[in-house]
């Protein structure tokens, strides 16, 4: 049997906020041993303190996590500057936590390597994989190569820490450890059941291009002229802007993914945006209304629920672009009142604001690392 359960808290005092959320975490578990936790807590919280209670009330648990941009869960609905815990309990199924550190040096390789070693330690099929990432210090795109090359077309979900918006540090959690620069992973294996939905609101608009020159996260070229003069094109000598982010179609690739710009050169011509492209993908210039964006929250869990292969899920994790919170202001507090009505009330559900979220574009296709987009994962059981 899978039993899994939430706590959040508000409380801005670190160990009164993990007491209440503990708390709350034990009442609904009723007496069931949790095997498995993922954490995700404001940057200001003391961090170590947190998980170091949590260890200490549930000895040698399975713990990831990390810092974010905002807090989601079934309990307080949309939450800044708080903490929410979700908690798995079962007897029959597999769930292992890793992490790769320092992945900056070698960010394939160091991924990988975690991976490899915590399926070495399974003894079920592996299903799925969690993984929340170091977002300011490496390259999400070649962490996901790594976890591809380990497990092939099992796919991974999560989204990048985040620091509220300083872009200094983000801290990410495996079982006692605060760190950064690092990518921690909870592993799923045995008779899990899972459905996922990503939606982002925006719309492709104008003609498509090609990427002609890029290297990484820097897009020199499109369609062989300077990647402003694409911007240009539709915006007069406007600068990018997040408001407006490009759908990437990777090669071979019907759907697309979302990238933000971070900054440009006016000098080179050049377009920085937030999250590695492909050579020759086809991109698109984006708009959305804030309805658009509010709406996408919901189409997210509608594709989820659509495709879930059981009776009925029994947790739901959110991953949600920190440009989206910017986007919509003081309207943030409705992308999770329009999906609330989706859900059994007593569903546990809990998930952040990240800087970039990691889905598959679609059902039994490769994982991409996503900006301004909503990712729903179902959970549950036979």
């Amino acid at each position: 049997m899978l039993k899994i359960v939430v706590g959040h808290s508000n409380d801005p005092d670190s160990l009164e906020a993990v007491n209440e959320v503990l708390m709350q975490c034990q009442a609904s578990l009723e007496g069931h041993i949790p095997q498995a936790g993922i954490l995700f807590a404001a940057i200001d919280f003391e961090h170590s303190l947190i998980l170091q209670k949590i260890n200490r009330v549930f000895p040698g648990i399975e713990l990831i996590g990390g810092s974010t941009d905002g807090e989601l869960s079934s309990v307080l609905g949309f939450e800044q500057d708080s903490l929410t815990l979700m908690l798995f309990s079962s007897d029959n199924l597999e769930i292992k936590a890793a992490v790769g550190r320092n992945v900056s040096q070698n960010p394939p390789e160091i991924a990988k390597k975690a991976a490899d070693d915590a399926k070495q330690q399974l003894t079920r099929d592996l299903k799925f994989c969690i993984a929340i990432p170091e977002s300011l210090t490496t390259s999400i795109v070649s962490i996901l190569q790594g976890l591809e090359d380990s497990f092939g077309k099992i796919p991974v979900f999560g989204g990048a820490t985040a620091d509220e918006w300083q872009y200094q540090q983000t801290y990410q959690f495996f079982k006692t450890e605060v760190l950064s620069d690092a990518v921690p992973m909870l592993l799923f294996a045995g008779d899990f059941l899972f459905s996922f939905g990503i939606a982002g609101g925006w719309h492709p608009i104008g003609k498509r291009s090609i990427v002609t020159k890029v290297d990484r996260n820097i897009i020199y070229e499109i369609d062989n002229e300077p990647a402003l003069n694409f911007y240009h094109y539709y915006f007069n000598n406007s600068a990018p802007d997040a408001l407006y982010p490009l759908a990437v179609f990777p090669p071979n690739e019907t759907e697309f993914f979302l990238r933000g710009s971070l900054g440009h050169d006016s000098l080179l011509g050049t377009i920085k945006v937030s999250g590695d492209i492909p050579e020759n993908s086809t991109v698109q210039i984006t708009d959305a209304s804030l309805d658009d964006v509010i709406t996408a929250s919901k189409a997210s869990c509608s594709q989820a629920l659509a495709n879930y292969p059981g009776e009925k899920p029994k947790a739901a994790l959110f991953f949600s672009c920190a440009w989206r919170r910017q986007v919509l202001g003081t309207r943030a507090v409705e992308e999770y009142q329009t999906i609330a009505d989706f859900f059994d009330p007593e569903m546990a559900s809990c998930g952040f604001y990240t800087y970039g979220e990691i889905a598959p574009l679609s059902t039994n296709q490769k994982t991409f690392f996503h900006n301004n987009t909503f990712v729903t994962l179902l959970m549950g059981d036979r």
